[in-house]
């Protein structure tokens, strides 16, 4: 008699544990697709302000038409990205355009001038500031939830309702260069 309770017991504690570990398991993977949804935000704020940035610059650098032209085509590319490492490496692309843009923006003074282009010109670095924070916590996140998905017991409970791990959103190659200012010589 003592063995069966001390068996059903035993599958108590241990269901109650599976059940905590199931819960702990859905909790940070919501958090993970929330800060995912955090980064969205803020992409679609700098996706936002970017047409209003070169509609403003073009007038200013008609002899750079080539590098409006790239921060438009970079842009267009992260809005057709749909996995994680396609759309870190198209945002990747699309800030060193940015970059690119703003030290072109640089040679003219005229621009530095117009309130409504450095408001922009702000906003935007604004905006790339808290990508750069939303993605750090994002990275964060993702490591905890795979490392709860690697450790035991958890990987037990993980492995019977098929959790997956997340994919960090990873710095490219494009992150690590210099962005080219390449200054007509007619301007």
């Amino acid at each position: 008699m003592i063995v069966v309770w001390i068996s059903a017991g035993l599958v108590f504690l241990l269901s109650v544990l599976g059940i905590c570990i199931y819960n702990r398991l859905v909790t940070l993977r919501n958090d993970v697709r929330n800060a995912w949804s955090q980064i969205d935000v803020q992409l679609k704020r700098r996706y936002d302000l970017i047409p209003n940035l070169v509609a403003a610059v073009r007038g200013y650098m008609a002899h750079e038409k080539q590098v409006l032209e790239n921060v438009v085509a970079a842009r267009a590319l992260t809005l057709s990205a749909t996995k994680v490492k396609e759309r870190a490496a198209a945002e990747d692309g699309l800030s060193l355009e940015l970059k690119g843009l703003f030290a072109v923006m640089e040679a003219y003074p005229d621009l530095k001038a117009n309130q409504n282009i450095m408001l922009l010109q702000e906003e935007l670095v604004s905006t790339e500031n808290r990508i750069a924070f939303a993605r750090q916590l994002y990275n964060d996140l993702v490591a905890n939830y795979r490392t709860r998905l690697e450790v035991f017991p958890d990987i037990v409970i993980a492995s019977v309702f098929s959790f997956r791990a997340a994919e960090y959103f990873a710095a490219g190659s494009d992150d690590t260069q210099l962005p080219k200012a390449v200054l007509s010589s007619s301007a």
